[in-house]
This record gives C-alpha cells, structure tokens and sequence, in this order.
C-alpha cells in the first residue's frame, strides 16, 4: 500500500553528478535539481548546472521566441494564480444567483491579490449526465461578463480542459471545441488538467487564434515544449535539503511555474522553493470542495513576496542568476539560504529560514559586501520594509519564512522605493494554525399539509447508518479527504469506504416514490410558479397531458423541488430520512431511474452541496473523475456540488417529497 506521506522515488529531487559524465536523460526529465548537503560543492554544481543547460538548449533546438510575444509576455509575471471552483461561494452569490467578481477579487488581498484565475468548470460534477466539460461553461450565462469584469481588474482567466472527458465520443474535436470556447470568451491561457503538454493537434487549434492563448500544464514540460507551454505547475515533488533549482526555470528563466502542494496545511516549503528560484505559486484553498485554507503565516509570506517579484520582475526573469551563493557563515550555520538576482544597477537575493528558529543577524557575506559599487549603493530589506546600511546590516528572517534584500546603485527607482514602504506597511502574521471551517446543513422547515401520495414510514429515534460513498477529492462531510498528503492514488482514491453516522430522527411519511412530470405540471398550471433562472428544459412551460408524464420530473433545482413541496404541504426528505425508508419494502424507484435530491444541503460558506441519492440510469464509465451513476444501493450517498443559474440541473436528477408525522397523534402535521 502506498504512503500518501512520502514521496514516490521519481518526485525526489535529481541528483548531478558533479564530476564526470552528466546523466542527460535524468537531467531532462528532472523536476527539481538537488542542492548538495555540503556548501563547499556548490561552485561545482553551479556550473554542472550551465554545462547540463548550454548542452540541453543546443541537442533541443530550443527556439523561446513566443516568450517576447507582446500578446504572452505577460505570462512571465504571472506570479500568483487562483485555481477556483467556479460555482465558489466568494465568487457566486447563490441567493441572489449573480456573480461577485469585485468582492471576490477584493478578499484576494489576503493573498496579495492574484495575477491570474483557473475557473474550474466540470469536475467534480461532470458525469452527471450526458453533457461535456465544454457544455459546462457553455452553459453558464453571462460567462463572458465575469471575465470581462476579471480583465478590468487586471486578473488574467484560464479555463481549464479536461482530456479524460470522452464519454460523449467527441475527443478528435476537442482541439476546435476548446478553441472557439477561447475565441468566444476570451479569456486569456488554457490550464491542461492532467497533462504535462498539449498535444500538435491541439497547439496547432488554439495557435490559430489571435491571440493565442497561454498554455498551463499541470505536471513538468519536457524541454521540447518549453518554448509553447509558457506556464507549468511545480507538483508532486520534494525538495533537498538547501533548495534546489526549478528545472524548467532553468533552462527557460521567462519559464514561470506555479507551486501547489494541494492538501497541506503548511506551505512554507512550497513558499521558498518559489522565492528561491524566482517563480509563481498557485493558491488552492478548496480543492474540488474540500477545505484546506491557508493559514494567516503563509498568507502573509505570499503577500511579501508577491510584491516583490511583481516589482523586480524583470530582474527574476531576465538578470544573472546565482542559486545558493552570498550567505553570512553565521545565517547559513542557522540554515538560512540565499539566492542571487542581477539585471543593471538592481541586485535582489532572495533568503529563505529552514532552521526552526527565527534568525537575526548578518545575512550577506563575499563579494556582495566588498564590490567596488557597495560603497555608492543603498540596500533595503524589501520583506521587512525598511533601509539597511549595507549587506552586512543584520537583518530578520522568521522560522519558515522568507526574506528578502536589495542593493541599487545611484538612483532608486520608484518602484523599489514604493515596494519598500508597503513592505513597511504589510501585517506580518507568525500564526500558522489551520482555519478551520464548519460545514453547516440548512435548517429543515416542518411540513405543513397532510400527505398527498403513497408513502412509507419512518419512525423517530436514534439510528447508526452506515452511509457509503467513494473517496474522491470532494470528501463527504466536514474536513477534507486528505491531510498533508503527498498525492492521493487508487486504491486509495476513488476507494468504495463506509463512514458511520448517528442521526436522531423523527416520525415522518416519505414518498413512496419521486414526483412525475405530470405532477410537476400540473404544480405549474396551477401555481403559476416559474424558476428564477430559466432553464432551456425548464422554465415553466411545461404543460399538463405532455408525453411521458409518469416519468421521473427533472431538470429541477432544490428552489423548484422546495416550491413543489410547499405546494403540496411537504418537504424533501434528508438523506438519512431516505435512506430509512429505502428500506421499506414499498419504497420504490420511477424509470429511467434518477438521483434523488434531498433536503441535505451543506455549505461552508465556500463551497455549496446537496446528498443524492439512489443513482441513475446513466454512467459515465470512461474515466474515474466522472461522477457516480448507474443503480445505487440505499446506503449509497453521492455528494453533490451545486452550481448556479440553472447548471445545476440535470437529466439524472429527480425528488420525491416527505411529510412530518406529530409525536402525539401518530398523524400529519397540520
């Protein structure tokens, strides 16, 4: 069995030979080249490392012109990008079913703001039914405003493709579909989920448009297509002792990735991986509706950072670069570690504190202290945000933190002057607690009419269900899946897992079985009730007599099923509720056979749910990122992330209706 807390042998870091012959096929392929335990071999593997470059751009014919692109280039200083559901509750309003971009991007100044966002579209609800990922945001009206609205605030959006989505059989179009999708909203880079590349097919699709858009891999670029993918995810991978050297930002320094190490609650490593080597990192605080936050330490480390890289850009991109070099004998005994930045008069080394204690005093050491230029220069701490009398000015690095150090010959310029007084302005936070989120269910209202079809009873009392599902990324209930993981894999993921759950019911009568098209018809003929949001299957036209009326009503949202239930006196039943009266032996299921919605929706204020139950007809086998269907056993719960302005609903989704039984009278509740 795997350890999700340990590396697989191929995310260590890459060794290289510093005498010798230089394993070039390891060195291609590496994630991250190791950093010798031993300072004195650093020199030596400084140059093993140009050698291996100056070699690698030559055998690939490496041709990075895309990259001084005006309409790319910006992707250079793409420091800091959001992977975000795009159904989040900090970006869409479920009451009021609007998108809240300005509020949204104003809360990203916790985070230092973002320079980019990934709306996540399909997963983990894709596999419902038979609609495609491109459906998922086809779907969604208004779309092309909320990026809009992204792009006058300076937010660059990705939409993200999914190449495991082939159940509609449309994979050889998925090049044009997912160009005339960036054509039409015009959003600005495409994240390719689980591939490290595009394939020629698509390169050549979305190379057609004009602009074209920036390519995001999720995993590492081969050296052949650095020159075409201009951002990458720094993932699944450890690093060494002293840190190591980014092997795309090597080889390609306008090369920016993106570090993430998804289900962690400490992300100081990720953070100084990125400072050190000049790079981006991608925040995920809910991945696939699972609460994994930040915490305040972390936040306030990116927050320093990201002014700084914003500010020098050009020196991490375009200046000489010198991996561990400069350190004070006195801060690397501390384990502090320091990196070199040059471009012009501007000199930035980046340090970073992997002791366990906070370090204060001399930092720099060597030629930066002794140049002939120091004398004339002004340096600045532009982490801490104040003026230092020169290198050997002792300076503070907090435990698992960062810092950061600036020397400018003659004039400072205004961007460094005005980095540094936010600097001096930033709220440094050493909290690294979890914050921790609740997961609430919305309050269930009592019914108030006596039922008006066949039911089965639930009787009151305390119960022990067991309630199955499979581990997937969402997780079920409170908490995520999976904590401080390396990375989750089958059998592990996606394993069927039971969970036990005491509920203290009441008495309560459950449909019998869901509510038909006929009946849902007639609640419309009769009540007048139209959906908020319109839907192209329901919006309220629906007529009494229309073919297949004994079908299972779908295509309803839980604001339609609650204006049904109040129709006819009733509720929906919770999950639990149902999967007691499953058992009954009247309970029975309509065909085609659909999920069933319940009155179970949860939400932590960042991501929305609702429990289905029972399955459905249809299955997506294709891929295990699909969602569950086919027949479900009673005890089977699928949670369900919900979406908005009507993409929420679906084929494979119906409800049935439950009604409250008083404790005194064994009868209805009146």
């Amino acid at each position: 069995m795997v350890d999700l807390l340990v590396p697989r042998p191929f995310d260590r870091p890459t060794t290289l030979a510093l005498t010798g012959a230089l394993d070039i096929e390891a060195a291609d392929a590496a994630k991250i080249f190791a950093a010798p335990d031993d300072p004195g071999d650093w020199p030596a593997w400084r140059r093993r490392l140009a050698e291996w470059r100056d070699d690698a751009r030559r055998r690939s014919g490496y041709d990075g012109s895309r990259y001084d692109e005006p309409a790319t280039s910006w992707a250079s200083r793409c420091f800091s990008v959001a992977l975000v559901w795009l159904w989040d509750e900090r970006l869409f309003d479920h009451e009021r079913q609007v998108f809240t971009v300005d509020a949204f991007v104003d809360r990203a100044a916790d985070f230092g703001g973002f320079d980019g966002v990934v709306l996540w579209q399909a997963y983990p609800v894709i596999g419902i039914d038979h609609r495609t990922q491109f459906d998922f945001y086809r779907d969604v009206p208004g779309l092309d405003a909320v990026i809009a609205s992204f792009h006058r605030r300076g937010v660059r959006v990705f939409v993200d493709y999914n190449p495991w989505d082939t159940a509609a059989g449309d994979e050889a179009d998925h090049p044009h579909l997912l160009a005339a999708l960036v054509a039409d909203l015009g959003v600005d880079g495409v994240f390719l989920d689980t591939m490290s590349e595009g394939g020629a097919a698509l390169r050549d699709a979305l190379g057609r448009l004009d602009p074209a858009p920036v390519l995001e891999g999720e995993s590492r670029v081969s050296l052949e297509r650095t020159g075409d993918h201009q951002l990458s995810w720094a993932q699944w991978f450890a690093d060494s002792a002293a840190p190591g050297v980014l092997r795309a930002r090597w080889f390609e320094r306008r090369h920016l990735l993106h570090h993430t190490r998804r289900w962690n609650r400490d992300h100081s490593n990720e953070l100084q991986s990125s400072w050190m080597n000049g790079t981006g990192m991608l925040v995920w605080d809910a991945v696939f509706g699972s609460w994994v936050g930040w915490n305040a330490r972390d936040r306030s480390t990116l927050r320093a950072m990201q002014r700084a890289q914003r500010a020098l850009a050009d020196v991490l991109s375009s200046g000489e670069w010198t991996p561990l070099t400069d350190t004070d004998p006195q801060a690397l005994a501390a384990r502090v570690f320091a990196s070199r930045f040059h471009l012009g008069d501007v000199t930035l080394w980046t340090l970073v504190n992997r002791g366990g204690e906070t370090y204060h005093g001399p930092l720099l050491a060597g030629p930066a202290t002794t140049s002939d230029q120091a004398g004339s220069a002004s340096w600045f701490d532009v982490v801490g945000g104040r003026r230092l009398d020169g290198g050997d000015d002792h300076a503070t690095v907090p435990a698992n933190g960062v810092t950061g150090v600036v020397r400018v010959v003659g004039d400072v310029p205004d961007a460094i002057v005005q980095l540094v007084a936010a600097a001096a302005a930033n709220e440094v936070s050493t909290d690294a607690s979890f914050p921790e989120r609740t997961t609430h269910r919305s309050p269930v209202s009592r019914s108030t009419g006596e039922a008006t079809a066949a039911t089965v009873s639930v009787t009151a009392g305390l119960r022990s269900l067991a309630v199955a599902h499979r581990l997937r990324e969402t997780g079920l209930y409170d908490g995520a899946p999976f904590v401080e993981a390396w990375k989750p894999l089958p059998p592990i993921l996606h394993a069927p897992t039971t969970v036990t759950v005491e509920v203290d019911l009441s008495a309560c009568r459950v449909a019998a079985a869901e509510v038909t098209v006929a009946e849902l018809a007639q609640f419309l003929h009769d009540s007048g009730y139209r959906p908020a949001v319109p839907h192209r299957f329901f919006n309220g036209s629906v007529t009494p007599g229309a073919a297949g009326g004994d079908r299972p009503a779908t295509y309803v949202n839980l604001a339609d099923t609650r204006a049904y239930a109040a129709w006819v006196g009733g509720r929906l039943p919770t999950e639990f509720e149902w999967q007691v009266a499953a058992a009954h032996p009247d309970f029975t299921r309509r065909q085609p056979l659909v999920w069933n919605l319940t009155e179970s929706e949860l939400t932590d204020g960042v991501t929305r749910s609702v429990m289905l139950k029972g399955g459905c007809a249809y299955e997506a086998t294709d891929s295990e990122w699909y969602f569950d269907g086919g027949p479900r056993a009673p005890d089977f719960t699928a949670r369900f992330l919900l979406a908005g302005l009507g993409v929420e609903r679906s084929t494979s989704i119906g409800f049935r209706i439950a009604w409250d039984i008083t404790a005194a009278t064994g009868e209805t509740a009146a």
